[in-house]
């Protein structure tokens, strides 16, 4: 069965929906409940030029949001201008803000190995391991969905230098924090390799 057919008898009520589409459709829906603009879904082609630019395809329930609709506004990725500034900056600003605390305020992840006393040497070793570390992918502003595990619902991280916090357990409940007035208390998450070791409290 082809995928166009999958999604027609989905659309029609012969499937059931999977997570990625329960997912992502809830979060679609307080996106737009909420006034949130929403522009035409990225054709195949462009949801691949956008998952190239970001080094590795996205999760399923992201890639099955950006099929049905795109967010845009001033604060949301421009997945249709991939060389442009706000996604450029989007992209760097996870490692680089990492690194200002590794050089500035001290940080050292006690993953990492012992910090040498230069500093040059020391960017050198944070920025191999943050190499490493799952890629964030920008969902709005400085937040952020880890591009691992490859599966739906990785929770959606606040991310600011190394102020790291849960903003929702996945990216409608991350909508529904961020859009709607009053705040749910993100439920149990899913383990994000690296990452995890901030979040240790809400």
């Amino acid at each position: 069965m082809t995928s166009e057919t999958e999604s027609h008898l989905r659309q029609s009520g012969g499937m059931p929906k999977d997570r990625s589409e329960e997912i992502a459709d809830e979060a679609l829906s307080v996106l737009a409940s909420n006034g949130i603009a929403l522009d035409p879904a990225l054709s195949v082609r462009e949801l691949s030029a956008a998952e190239e630019r970001v080094g590795v395809a996205f999760p399923p329930d992201l890639a099955a949001l950006l099929r049905t609709a795109l967010p845009v506004g001033e604060r949301f990725p421009t997945w249709r201008d991939l060389d442009g500034p706000r996604l450029r900056d989007q992209l760097e600003q996870p490692v680089e803000g990492i690194v200002f605390d590794v050089l500035y305020n001290g940080f050292w992840h006690p993953g990492w190995s012992a910090r040498p006393a230069d500093t040059t040497e020391a960017e050198e070793i944070a920025r191999s391991a943050l190499a490493l570390a799952p890629a964030l992918v920008p969902i709005y502003g400085h937040r952020y969905l880890p591009l691992d595990p490859h599966a739906p619902g990785n929770p959606v991280l606040s991310v600011m230098q190394t102020d790291i916090i849960f903003y929702g357990a996945n990216l409608a409940e991350y909508a529904s924090n961020e859009f709607q007035h009053g705040w749910r208390e993100p439920g149990p998450t899913t383990k994000v390799p690296f990452w995890d070791y901030f979040p240790l409290d809400y």
